[in-house]
C-alpha cells in the first residue's frame, strides 16, 4: 500500500468486540468492530489475519467499496485518503489501519484483504469495521425548574462512551472542566463552546446563550501546510458584542500573548487586513521553519478580553523548493531531512517504466499543480506524479 505518515491525536471507540472470520485456517480478525471518532482526530483500526501454510502473502489493502464482479478498490490508491493513511501491518499476520485528520465523508464499513502466491489465496475480511466520524456540538436548552438554561455539549452522530470529561469554554477562555452540561444565567451575552478532554484542539463552534447576540472568534481553518519561503493567509472573522478597542495575532507557546507586528522575529514580514465581522486575516512572508507554530487571534473590549486559551490555526511544517529541484535531477530514492520533500522511485509492475512521486511532510494546502524539472528545465505540470 503506498501510505504516507501524519499526525496523530487519541482516538475515541464506541464499543470494542473481536470477531473472527474464516475456515480452512483463513481468518481476519477485527478487534474493533464498531468506532465512533471525532472529526479531525485520528483512528486505528486493530486487526490480525491467518493462513495456511505454504502461502506466502504478496498483496495487502483496505478497502470500503465492493462491486460484485470488480476488484476491491484500495485505499492507499484513493486520492481522498492522500497523506492520511498509515499502514502499520505487515504480510505475515498484523493488519492494524491508521487513518489520520478524520472527516465526516470518512464514515463507512472498512475491510481488509489479502492476496498470497497461489492462485486460490486471495481472502477479503468480512463483516470489516464500522467507522462513524462525528462533530461537537453545544445545545441551549430552558432549565426545567429556573429561568436560567442549559448547555448540553454533544456529538452530531454516534455517542462516545467512556465517560469521557468535557473542558468548557467561555468568550474563547477555559472556565470549567465537568460533564456534559453546563448552567448559564438566561441573558448572558457570553459565548460558549466545549471539548472533549485530551481532544481541545476539536472543540465545538462557539455558540449564543440569547439568539447571535455575543463575543465569539471562528477560525476559517484550522490547520494549514505551507511552503518555506512563501506567503500564506491565517484567517478567523470575530464579533464583539461590545466596542472592540484592541485586536491582534499571537503565536500561542508566548506564556503572554505578543502582537506579531511587534515580534522581532517578524519584523517586516507581518501584515493584518480585514475588518470587524471579517474575514480578519493575518499575512506571513517569507516563511520560515521556526514560524511553524499555533497563532491565535483575540480582542479587547471595554468589558473583557477574548481568552487565550481557545484553539487557534496551526502552521504545518515547511519544505523547500530548492530542494526539490536538486532532488528531481538525481532521479533517485532520496530524503533531505524531516521537514524535506520526499522522491520516490518504485519500479512499474508491467512495464520498463518507473513512477516519480513527488510528496511532502504535510498535504499541502490548496491542492497545488506541481512542476517537474528534468536536468533542470521544466518537463511537465501535472497533479502530483509523472511517469
Amino acid at each position: 500500500m503506498a501510505l504516507r505518515t501524519a499526525g496523530s491525536v487519541l482516538v475515541v471507540f464506541l464499543w470494542s468486540v473481536t470477531v473472527v472470520l474464516g475456515q480452512d485456517g483463513w481468518s481476519v480478525t477485527y478487534t474493533t468492530q464498531s468506532i465512533c471518532a471525532l472529526k479531525g482526530s485520528t483512528v486505528e483500526m486493530s486487526c490480525s489475519y491467518t493462513y495456511p501454510r505454504g502461502y506466502t502473502v504478496t498483496t495487502t489493502f483496505w478497502f470500503t467499496e465492493w462491486e460484485t464482479g470488480v476488484e476491491p478498490k484500495d485505499l492507499g490508491q484513493d486520492p481522498e485518503y492522500a497523506g492520511r493513511l498509515e499502514y502499520h501491518g505487515d504480510k505475515k499476520k498484523d493488519c492494524t489501519l491508521r487513518i489520520t485528520d478524520l472527516r465526516e465523508r470518512d464514515s463507512a464499513t472498512y475491510k481488509f484483504s489479502f492476496i498470497t502466491d497461489q492462485t486460490e489465496g486471495r481472502y477479503y475480511g468480512d463483516p470489516g469495521v464500522t467507522l462513524s466520524v462525528t462533530a461537537l456540538q453545544v445545545k441551549v436548552t430552558p432549565s426545567h425548574w429556573s429561568q436560567w438554561k442549559i448547555l448540553t455539549c454533544s456529538t452530531t452522530t454516534c455517542i462516545l462512551t467512556g465517560n469521557p470529561t468535557y473542558t468548557w469554554y467561555k468568550n474563547g477562555q477555559v472556565v470549567t472542566e465537568k460533564t456534559s452540561t453546563y448552567s448559564v444565567p438566561p441573558n448572558d451575552k457570553d459565548s460558549y463552546s466545549c471539548a472533549v478532554k485530551g481532544h481541545e484542539d476539536l472543540h465545538s463552534p462557539a455558540v449564543c446563550v440569547d439568539g447571535q447576540r455575543c463575543s465569539r472568534v471562528t477560525y476559517t481553518k484550522r490547520t494549514i501546510c505551507v511552503l518555506k519561503g512563501s506567503t500564506v493567509d491565517i484567517s478567523c472573522t470575530y464579533v464583539g458584542y461590545y466596542s472592540t478597542t484592541s485586536s491582534f495575532w499571537f503565536r500561542s507557546n508566548k506564556s503572554t500573548p505578543e502582537d506579531l507586528t511587534t515580534d522581532p522575529g517578524y519584523a517586516g514580514r507581518v501584515e493584518y487586513t480585514g475588518t470587524y465581522e471579517g474575514p480578519f486575516t493575518l499575512r506571513i512572508t517569507d516563511l520560515r521553519e521556526e514560524d511553524s507554530a499555533e497563532y491565535r487571534f483575540t480582542f479587547k473590549t471595554n468589558n473583557f478580553e477574548w481568552g487565550h486559551s481557545f484553539p487557534g490555526t496551526t502552521l504545518s511544517q515547511f519544505v523547500s523548493m530548492n530542494e526539490t529541484r536538486v532532488l528531481l535531477r538525481k532521479y533517485q530514492s532520496f530524503k533531505v531531512n524531516e521537514k524535506g520533500f520526499q522522491l520516490n522511485v518504485t519500479p512499474k509492475q508491467i512495464s520498463e517504466y518507473k513512477t516519480l512521486t513527488c510528496s511532502t511532510t504535510c498535504i499541502l494546502t490548496g491542492n497545488p499543480t506541481y512542476i517537474w524539472y528534468k536536468n533542470g528545465q521544466i518537463v511537465s505540470r501535472v497533479r502530483a506524479a509523472t511517469e
